[in-house]
């Protein structure tokens, strides 16, 4: 139930981002006191597009095995051995695991989404690099369906 989950992203709830650094957890102070962590709102002033720069994010995933967990706040896909990886400017960072967020973590000038995708690599000096993935309602998306 949604008792045992230890904060939102809903403000309702009472246990919504507002909350996150002052009376949930004392170890979760930084929440409180950080300029951009979880959630953040994606303004188009804040945000630059790169275009013609497809090279610097390579994708390469392969077929591995996997378990399915369930962590109360999320759905989590954990991949075992080599399922991959992406390249960002020329660093490679191995596919550790994928979670959904029901509703999206993070806004785009204050729009909302149905569900967010998180897909988390690490690379060799232990550095994370997370790729988003945005939901709204409508066709299949190709990586589910798979």
């Amino acid at each position: 139930t949604n008792d045992t989950i230890p904060f939102s992203y809903v403000e309702a709830t009472g246990r919504g981002p507002s909350k996150w650094g002052q009376q949930l957890d004392p170890k979760w102070k930084a929440c409180g006191d950080g300029k951009l962590q979880s959630p953040i709102d994606l303004l188009d002033q804040n945000v630059k597009v790169l275009y013609g720069q497809e090279d610097q994010l390579r994708r390469d995933y392969k077929p591995a095995n996997a378990t399915i967990i369930s962590r109360g706040r999320d759905i989590m896909v954990a991949w075992k051995g080599d399922a991959g990886k992406i390249s960002i400017n020329g660093t490679d960072y191995n596919l550790q695991h994928s979670h959904w967020h029901v509703p999206a973590e993070h806004t785009f000038n204050f729009k909302k989404y149905d569900l967010e995708l998180h897909i988390v690599h690490v690379n060799s000096l232990g550095e994370t690099a997370v790729v988003g993935v945005l939901y709204k309602y409508g066709k299949p998306d190709p990586f589910l369906s798979k």
